[in-house]
């Protein structure tokens, strides 16, 4: 079982629903900035605890990511454990998820879910049955639809200023890219790095995403050889935690950035590449794309103004790799400490309040 982090979250909520036998846990980590917005990942674990402990991190990160993003939103994640192999059937998955909505209504307003791995904005219309605290429902409905292209759109505008950081030139003409992973963000991205003059190697553990490296002209290249191909830009796009001190010790880019969330196996990782002289842009800065269009939409904004937002992405990320390199810092250490200035400012703010 995986080590539980430390606990420093607002509320937990973990229980067996009542419909679909499953343990969900609905973690708040912190709502200084105001109601917290993160996903639901329904996913395979070898225990509830370590579903739980998954929730734990993945709420943590996100109070980070939104911050980050200059949103007014707190940090939370929810997580259906299944047991591992188990795929829900229509009428298990349907309670399933009628159980998480009644977890999320417990929470008072102060978490609001949408989808995340394993889980889509048509379930979200299912867990809106138990809760009206939920986002990022079909556009059809009146939510705001798939996120992945807002949030491949947030990649995109990162990849000028890691590539200006590591070159000293923006420009991504010519430029050779890994991307691992061609899911419905990674697979976006490709199309519109290549059409940018990029040359691509790319992977997925699905062969039939080979498809669309032939329609882009991309190298196919086998999921083990992502880390070993060498290129000006990896770009993990799949699971996290693929980044382990092996794997930078012998990493062939000079740069990385993409959507994976904790690409770093270790967080010792942000030094290790930064020793070798690898420009890391942090994950949770680069891939805040899907949550600043879901709380653009539950502000009521118009499409010009969340792609503001979103290609807004890029200045977050100048900022953060020019105040690592003045500092002496590690990009990562500079986007933690940009998120929790403003977490910190909001909570004082709270207090004088008081």
């Amino acid at each position: 079982m995986s080590a539980v982090p430390d606990f420093t979250h607002e509320r937990v909520l973990t229980a067996t629903g009542a419909r679909s036998g499953l343990v969900i846990t609905v973690a708040l980590h912190s709502s200084a900035l105001g109601p917290a917005l993160g996903g639901c990942r329904m996913w395979g674990y070898p225990s509830w605890a370590d579903g739980q402990a998954d929730a734990l991190r993945l709420s943590a990160a996100m109070t980070m990511k939104n911050a980050a993003a200059g949103l007014d939103a707190g940090g939370g994640k929810s997580v259906i454990a299944l047991p591992q192999g188990v795929v829900l059937d229509g009428e298990r998955r349907r309670a399933a998820l009628l159980d998480l909505g009644d977890l999320v209504e417990a929470m008072d307003g102060r978490y609001r879910t949408a989808e995340d791995v394993g889980t889509t904005e048509h379930d979200m219309l299912v867990v809106r049955e138990r809760t009206a605290h939920v986002v990022g429902l079909p556009a059809e409905s009146g939510g705001a639809g798939e996120p992945a292209g807002a949030t491949a759109l947030g990649v995109f505008s990162s990849v000028a200023p890691t590539l200006e950081a590591a070159f000293g030139d923006a420009s991504i003409d010519g430029r050779t890219f890994v991307i691992s992973g061609l899911g419905q963000v990674g697979g976006r991205l490709a199309r519109m790095l290549a059409g940018h003059g990029a040359r691509l190697a790319v992977t997925d553990i699905d062969p039939g995403k080979r498809a669309l490296a032939d329609e882009l002209g991309a190298r196919w290249i086998s999921p083990e050889a992502a880390l070993t191909t060498a290129a000006d830009v990896l770009v993990p796009a799949g699971l996290g935690g693929i980044l382990t001190d092996e794997a930078i010790e012998s990493l062939p880019v000079r740069a990385v950035v993409g959507p994976a969330n904790n690409p770093l196996a270790d967080r010792s990782g942000a030094e290790r590449l930064a020793e070798r002289g690898i420009v890391y842009a942090p994950d949770f800065v680069v891939n805040a794309g899907g949550v600043i269009h879901l709380q653009g939409i539950a502000d009521g904004l118009e499409w010009p103004a969340i792609a503001e937002r979103l290609t807004g992405i890029g200045d977050t990320v100048r900022h953060v790799l020019s105040t690592a390199g003045d500092r002496g810092i590690t990009p990562l250490a500079a986007a933690e400490e940009l998120a929790m200035a403003r977490i910190e400012a909001a909570r004082r703010s709270a207090l004088v309040g008081a």
